[in-house]
């Protein structure tokens, strides 16, 4: 029997005159009950949020409007008819002119309550906005996927870099320090070497090309330099030249796998920066820094020196697994962004097998490997029973490390094999050094000198009861 509509107004009145911010979402993910506490909590009018999808992702370059609909989201595992409380991050508010949320109640505990009959199962969850602030906790207090959720939510509005952020995610030292350098590169014109692994130099080059968006930048020109000739790099260089104009914005030359340029094109592109008049910004890649490349021969030093006036360094996933349950998260949201499905982010057992992995792809590997994981995944969180084999393999042999290799001692297994035979020599000459001696095919003084060095003279002890003197 459905509730009267008399009876439906008179509540939609009482929960929208409620002091505490409220919210309803649909079995479809879609906004349908926002009351007015609520939109003076996000800051945009109720009636704007009613109809939007909650998706559960952080899209870093989404208008604010589709960002707090996904912030409102509800987890997963609420439509699966679970109970919970979770922390929700608010994107920055649209006038601050600092990185990070704008008022201190941007993060808040919210109560999420499914809503259950008997025919459909969860037909909406009810959200209670809980008049706490949440107060800021340490990275690794934050294990669960709800508040890698909200992480991802606070990093969206404090990181001013928007292009490539899954390549700045992260609480390591490391990773700490690239941020503060990629920020610092974007905001200079200086040439800037990018040593990272395959695939993730070109992403970052990115990011500091197009740094937070504020600022008009000139065009991005790519070169992938294994292809790249002489001829080639000539003809692009002049083409840039012929195209400048005063008053604009200086292109960038991305060149990328710098440490496998020609060495006729190495040449030629270190005649063009000696020149001083050279026509774009210089942004390189390599997997190895430029300086190093030159100590081994395979680089012009003096080509090196021009390209690496500031270095970034994006260390590979091995040396920060500290980062991985973060960045996990980050690519299961942006699957979540793509497909009907959401799935709330990794289980603990699901980490736990991840971190025990090398990542020889890194972030591009970790990527695919969400994907493939999200699609498979019944559950509101992908479990290790998701994972591909190659994870739970080698998971099986972190928990059983190989034995050390054992090293033969030659000197000492010749000495023992070299002692067994002297005593057996002097067990069929019946003690008798002499023929002991001759037995073995050596000289007497020599015999005596193996027993000397053997210990069996000097310890006065004797084989056998000798036969001689």
């Amino acid at each position: 029997m459905g509730v009267p509509r008399a009876s439906a107004n008179e509540l939609a009145k009482v929960l929208a005159a409620v002091g505490e911010p409220l919210y309803v979402v649909a079995a479809n993910r879609r906004l349908v009950f926002v009351n007015e506490a609520c939109g003076a909590w996000t800051g945009i009018d109720a009636g704007a949020l009613v109809g939007q999808e909650c998706r559960y992702g952080a899209a870093p370059d989404a208008d604010r409007l589709t960002a707090v609909a996904a912030a409102l989201s509800p987890p997963p595992d609420a439509f699966c008819g679970q109970r919970l409380t979770a922390p929700v991050a608010l994107p920055d508010q649209p006038d601050s002119t600092q990185p990070g949320p704008s008022r201190p109640d941007s993060v808040r505990r919210v109560e999420f309550i499914p809503l259950v009959t008997p025919d459909e199962g969860v037909a909406a969850v009810l959200a209670i906005v809980r008049p706490a602030t949440v107060e800021s906790t340490s990275a690794t207090d934050e294990t669960g996927a709800p508040d890698l959720h909200a992480r991802l939510q606070r990093y969206r509005s404090r990181l001013t870099i928007r292009h490539h952020v899954d390549r700045l995610l992260g609480d390591s030292p490391a990773m700490r320090l690239v941020r503060s350098q990629v920020k610092l590169a974007a905001a200079s014109s200086v040439s800037v070497l990018v040593v990272a692994p395959s695939g993730g130099g070109e992403h970052l080059g990115r990011a500091v090309h197009y740094g937070d968006g504020s600022s008009q930048t000139g065009p991005l020109v790519p070169l992938a330099c294994p292809l790249l000739d002489t001829d080639l790099l000539q003809a692009t260089l002049r083409s840039l030249a012929r195209s400048r104009t005063p008053g604009q914005r200086p292109a960038t030359l991305l060149l990328e796998e710098i440490d496998s340029l020609a060495e006729g094109a190495q040449m030629e592109l270190f005649r063009w920066l000696a020149g001083g008049d050279f026509p774009a910004r210089v942004i390189s890649t390599s997997q190895a820094a430029l300086a190093d490349r030159a100590s081994q021969g395979t680089f012009r030093a003096d080509l090196a020196c021009a390209l690496s006036t500031l270095v970034i360094r994006l260390p590979p996933l091995a040396e920060r697994l500290r980062d991985l349950p973060l960045l996990a998260q980050w690519y299961v949201e942006q699957v979540n962004l793509r497909q009907p499905k959401q799935i709330g982010g990794c289980s603990p057992e699901a980490l736990d097998r991840m971190a025990d992995y090398s990542w020889p792809g890194d972030l591009r590997e970790l990527e695919e490997m969400i994907e493939e994981a999200h699609a498979r995944a019944e559950g509101p969180l992908i479990g290790p029973q998701d994972l591909p084999q190659r994870l739970a393999l080698a998971s099986q042999a972190s928990a059983r490390p190989s034995k050390p290799e054992e090293t033969i001692k030659l000197e000492a297994y010749l000495a023992e094999i070299e002692l067994e035979l002297i005593r057996r020599a002097l067990q069929r000459a019946k003690g008798n050094k002499t023929k002991a001696a001759r037995l073995l095919g050596m000289t007497r003084p020599r015999f005596y000198r193996r027993l000397v060095q053997l210990g069996l003279e000097e310890s006065g002890e004797s084989p056998l009861p000798s036969g001689e003197g």
